[in-house]
């Protein structure tokens, strides 16, 4: 049993301590927007946060997150509903072709907006090296991420 904090909601999963936390918040929790990539934390597609910092759940021992706040897509909008800032921007620049890696994408923008509230394009290249787009919506995506720093 591991007890950590997803979205807001004290949680206690029945899984083995070594379950990537991906398996933990799709298949314990039914969060999916959380994606299966490449299993080896390089495609970005399972980012989600622990603590505020973009980690790959596919990688990450359930474990490593006991007792920390877990946030996945699910819950970056607000309460009331309301797209997070980076969420609308996606929408706004219409990123998504696809749309399997967006939310990796998406939770990597976050934490780069969090930590660098107005991004250079190098800032933007070095927080989003790692999350990668089979589409190529790059450019969309830079410019979203431009747009939600503005808001």
């Amino acid at each position: 049993m591991v007890a950590l904090i997803v979205n807001g909601t004290p949680q206690t999963i029945d899984m083995d301590s070594d379950t990537p936390l991906l398996w933990a918040v799709r298949e314990k929790l039914g969060l999916s927007g959380t994606k299966f990539g490449c299993g080896a934390g390089l495609c970005g597609a399972c980012t989600v946060h622990v603590n505020g910092q973009p980690v790959r759940s596919c990688s990450t021992p359930l474990s490593a997150a006991e007792g920390l706040d877990v946030t996945t897509i699910e819950g970056l909008a607000g309460a009331d509903g309301r797209l997070h800032k980076v969420q609308q921007a996606w929408v706004d620049h219409q990123v998504p072709q696809c749309g399997y890696c967006q939310s990796g994408q998406i939770m990597s923008a976050v934490a780069l907006l969090n930590d660098t509230p107005d991004p250079s394009d190098a800032d933007i290249d070095a927080a989003m090296r790692g999350n990668i787009c089979r589409c190529g919506m790059y450019s969309r995506i830079r410019a979203a991420i431009k747009s939600a720093a503005k808001a």
